[in-house]
């Protein structure tokens, strides 16, 4: 089957890769004439294991190109794909001007009985919206408009792809549908479960599932700060609570609240299109909140740590990417939680695989080092963001011997509290006991004034 995919970042370059891997023929078009240039000399612009390789096999059979011309390769195909930033508007809602503009570039070109699917996470509503677009442009062309959801991971979103939990086709028509189960055809004989449904329920399968995610971490980090009052280790408690199928293991790991580009903007369109439809999503609202003033508490607790000595003390910080595995820092934790110990007087060192020259946009007076030892040499203190494998694996009797202190606050849980005590450091985690002189015991002027700038409280 012959398919565009209109947008060649994160999600339309590893779509196209892997529609062109299960044996179609893609051309990914995008107006950024670097990025095509870039990916027609072999090399990607974002980092995401397995991609580069994915797509020079592809590149190598001749099933998958790159254009920065929309018209020419939308006139033969079967399946356009708008795979288009939809980026956050004021009040929670979404910037639908990018999707809105692709289709009337297509609109001219689209032969007839094409059938436009939308892979960008839209809300409801905006298939409907897409159609009377299109159709205002052609009229009299015969066309379907489709929703397809996806489910990438940043990190194992080739994975996902191939190898996915279900595929959610939202169709109005059954041409549209016959089309979209053709194109995953060689999925549904690994018996892919493939859910054939109407647009608007598609388009709210994605929210509703990224809000459910996304709220069972914000439990689990709510479960770890009772654990941490009454004794308790989240780790033994959110064992006990995945081994019960109907609530499994997946997103039960506390950490510093959630990041990157699906969570935080889904969350709040989500509330948003609640208050539109004057059916709010009360939950959601307040996980929104409370996943923001994480990283403010999170932040005061590292200087709650450190005590009389935070101002003016050096601290490294191992992860700067909102998770593992890509270089993705979009409402990262260390976007908030830098600036603020810097705000307390901390000097700050960085280190992070992958996402270094991405944070470095975004923070300024932080020196970034390409070995977390360096990083962390004469620190008082080492703080975790990232769960990063590099760092589950570090040598802790070298880190020790490399840092003035003995501090290190791990906000991903990545050791235990036995390694750290063998290796003579001072260990706080989320949701366990921390070590001796922990958080609490005294708080510095530094503290007290950070408490202060980020007491305000947050509005949706």
């Amino acid at each position: 089957m012959k398919v565009v995919m209109i947008g060649a970042g994160y999600v339309g370059l590893t779509t196209g890769a892997c529609l062109a891997e299960l044996g179609h023929s893609v051309t990914c078009v995008d107006t950024d004439a670097a990025r095509i240039k870039t990916l027609g000399l072999g090399a990607t612009p974002i980092y995401e294991p397995g991609l580069e390789a994915l797509i020079r096999k592809n590149r190598r059979l001749g099933r998958l190109d790159f254009s920065p011309d929309t018209k020419g390769p939308a006139g033969k195909a079967d399946a356009i794909f708008l795979a288009v930033g939809t980026p956050a508007a004021p009040g929670g809602d979404i910037d639908l001007s990018h999707i809105e503009t692709a289709a009337r570039q297509i609109a001219p070109a689209m032969k007839p009985n094409a059938v436009v699917v939308v892979k960008s996470t839209v809300v409801v509503g905006t298939c409907r919206r897409l159609r009377e677009v299109i159709a205002e442009k052609r009229l009299g062309l015969d066309f379907s408009v489709a929703s397809n959801p996806e489910f990438l991971r940043e990190g194992t979103a080739i994975q996902d792809f191939l190898h996915p939990d279900r595929i959610v086709i939202g169709a109005d028509d059954r041409r549209a549908a016959t089309v979209l189960e053709e194109l995953y055809a060689p999925l549904a004989k690994r018996r892919t479960p493939i859910l054939i449904t109407n647009t608007a329920n598609a388009e709210l399968i994605k929210y509703a599932s990224n809000a459910f995610l996304a709220l069972k971490i914000g439990f689990i980090n709510d479960v770890a700060d009772l654990c941490e009052q009454v004794g308790g280790d989240v780790e033994a408690v959110a064992r006990g609570m995945g081994l019960d199928s109907r609530i499994g293991m997946s997103f039960l790991s506390p950490g510093p609240g959630f990041g990157g580009s699906c969570f935080p903007k889904d969350t709040r369109a989500f509330v948003a299109t609640g208050r539109k439809h004057r059916a709010r999503q009360s939950l959601v609202e307040t996980l929104v909140a409370k996943n923001e003033s994480r990283k403010n508490s999170l932040a005061r607790r590292v200087l709650a740590e450190l005590g009389e000595r935070a101002r003016g003390a050096r601290i490294a910080v191992f992860g700067l990417a909102f998770k593992a595995n890509t270089d993705d820092v979009r409402d990262s934790a260390a976007l908030t939680i830098i600036p603020l110990l810097q705000q307390a007087g901390l000097a700050v060192r960085a280190h992070d695989p992958q996402a270094e020259a991405n944070a470095a946009r975004h923070l300024s007076g932080v020196e970034m080092h390409d070995c977390m030892y360096a990083a962390a040499k004469g620190v008082d203190a080492v703080l975790v963001l990232t769960e990063w494998d590099d760092y589950r694996t570090i040598d802790l009797k070298r880190l020790s011997k490399t840092m003035s202190g003995s501090l290190v606050i791990d906000y991903r849980n990545m050791f235990t509290p036995r390694q750290m005590a063998l290796s003579g450091l001072r260990y706080v985690s989320l949701g366990r006991s921390a070590s001796p002189k922990t958080a609490g015991a005294v708080v510095s002027k530094a503290s007290k004034a950070l408490q202060l700038a980020t007491a305000a409280p947050n509005h949706l």
